[in-house]
């Protein structure tokens, strides 16, 4: 099934259905995003933007959130 196939196929769903789908893949993507950022910090590729943070919060350049 492709992509033009799914896209046909949520076009016959019902509104109700339709919200559940975009709740769905709202989550979905989020999960991903986080399996990307795990696999970025655990091969390394975060270590540079992460030393650049902590110098810049020992210099006392961050605010509290």
């Amino acid at each position: 099934m492709g992509v033009k196939d799914i896209e046909a196929a949520i076009t016959q769903l019902s509104l109700k259905d339709v919200a559940k789908l975009a709740n769905w893949l709202t989550d979905y993507q989020a999960e991903l995003w986080d399996r990307q950022i795990e696999e970025d910090l655990a091969a390394g590729r975060l270590d540079a933007l992460l030393a650049e943070v902590e110098k810049e919060h020992t210099a006392g350049l961050t605010q509290p959130l």
